[in-house]
């Protein structure tokens, strides 16, 4: 079988290594270079966490969205310009977290492609020769006080609910692992079984390079068209092929519409500023719950990642955001307290996160042809969810029997009454 994967990103990167494995002649094809800045898994916050299965749409999420539009600090903002364009996808993104039985599901979907993450990447990277980028020393949760954790009491039963394990720390217990975050931290709820990355763009790299070496070829261009055929036009030139992945992250949604799905998906967009040469190094990643970002030691340096924004696609980035992040970074570690951007010392990035407007992705056929397969929309979580995601698109490539609890990745969702109810796995709800 030949089989053309959209996107080296790292979930097109990962579908291409297991489909190798499955025995199909694959084609990778990417603009860019593999894991490059053009992807969202380059600057992401680096994390491979099972914790990852809160939702970003919650309820009462609807009473905060006037905030955001006048907030041009805050953890999400929304540029008014972009307001018309975004409306529709907003009304269904705050409808996704409208209540506590909504977000259930939601975290039980996510949790099918979380709960295993650190396991999956270990085991990939160990295969590839790449387990020096992959570490599991957990990821802690940092806030200013008790009362503050109880605050977010639902995300944390989300979490227990699903099966993620923590420890709750006090402030000594917090001074003794991180001793430069800084004393206003008194409690900490410390994911054990959480992990990162030491570099997305290294690991992309070399998960394509591992996919060639078992025999996938790559080709540097940009695909403009594909029919439910399987015929896919890169650079202009046409390729037939048996099965196409699409796996291109936000570029995914343009392609589905030329095969009849015109998808809820727009761009999230993130920023991250990276300080190249810290003063310490942090022994796990951190989130503090007032700056609401991930911040990881990586080996390019202190990454700091962040500051949703939603805007027009084509819309340039507003930096304005990088100093948002170095502003957190100074009250949350007091040795950054007077930092500011400095391209001597620092880089910067924003990109795009795919974003479904239900918080899942989507991992299925077409509607209009088993030979388009679709693997993108995953938001925050594509890093680490992308071994799980590769699996089950093996399993609709090769027409294997897909376990039925994959329904609610269904592009049909988005079209037609799917019974999510009977497809996720039952969980006791949390009253």
């Amino acid at each position: 079988m030949n089989v053309v994967v959209v996107g080296a990103g790292i979930v097109g990167v990962c579908t291409a290594i297991e489909l190798v494995k499955a025995g199909a002649k694959v084609t990778i094809v990417e603009a860019e270079s593999p894991g490059g800045e053009q992807a969202a898994s380059h600057g992401n916050g680096a994390w491979l966490s099972p914790a990852s299965v809160v939702p970003m749409s919650m309820p009462g999420l609807w009473k905060k969205v006037p905030g955001y539009l006048l907030d041009r600090s805050g953890p999400l903002t929304i540029r008014w310009k972009s307001l018309p364009g975004l409306a529709s996808w907003l009304l269904k993104f705050t409808l996704a977290g409208a209540s506590i039985s909504k977000v259930e599901r939601t975290s039980r979907a996510l949790n099918q492609l979380l709960r295993d993450a650190p396991h999956r990447h270990a085991r990939l990277a160990e295969e590839a020769g790449l387990s020096h980028l992959i570490r599991q020393d957990g990821l802690l949760y940092a806030y200013p006080s008790k009362e503050a954790f109880a605050d977010e009491s639902l995300s944390w039963k989300l979490r227990k609910m699903n099966g993620v394990r923590w420890q709750e720390w006090d402030a000594l217990k917090i001074k003794s692992k991180i001793p430069h975050l800084a004393p206003k931290y008194t409690f900490g709820a410390w994911v054990q079984d959480g992990a990162h990355c030491l570099n997305p763009e290294e690991y992309v790299r070399g998960l394509a390079n591992y996919a060639v070496s078992l025999g996938a070829d790559f080709i540097k261009g940009t695909v403009t068209k594909v029919d439910v055929k399987g015929n896919v036009h890169i650079n202009g030139e046409l390729l037939s092929t048996d099965k196409v992945v699409l796996a291109c992250g936000i570029g995914s949604r343009v392609l589905a519409k030329m095969v009849g799905d015109d998808v809820p998906m727009r761009s999230e967009r993130g920023y991250n500023v990276v300080i190249k040469k810290p003063e310490f190094e942090l022994a796990f990643p951190v989130m503090p719950s007032d700056g609401r970002m991930a911040n990881t030691s990586t080996n390019d340096g202190l990454r700091l990642s962040g500051q949703v924004e939603l805007a027009d696609e084509a819309a340039g980035p507003d930096w304005r955001r990088s100093d948002i992040l170095l502003h957190h970074a100074a009250q949350t570690y007091p040795s950054l307290i007077g930092e500011k951007y400095d391209p001597a010392t620092m880089t910067r990035w924003m990109g795009k996160r795919p974003s479904m407007s239900d918080g899942l992705p989507v991992i299925s056929r077409s509607r209009a042809s088993a030979r388009i397969v679709y693997a993108f929309g995953h938001g925050h979580v594509g890093l680490a969810a992308a071994p799980k995601t590769a699996e089950i698109v093996c399993s609709i490539v090769m027409d294997r029997n897909a376990h039925p609890s994959y329904r609610e990745f269904s592009v049909q969702r988005f079209f037609g009454n799917l019974n999510f109810n009977a497809s996720i796995e039952k969980e006791p709800k949390l009253g």
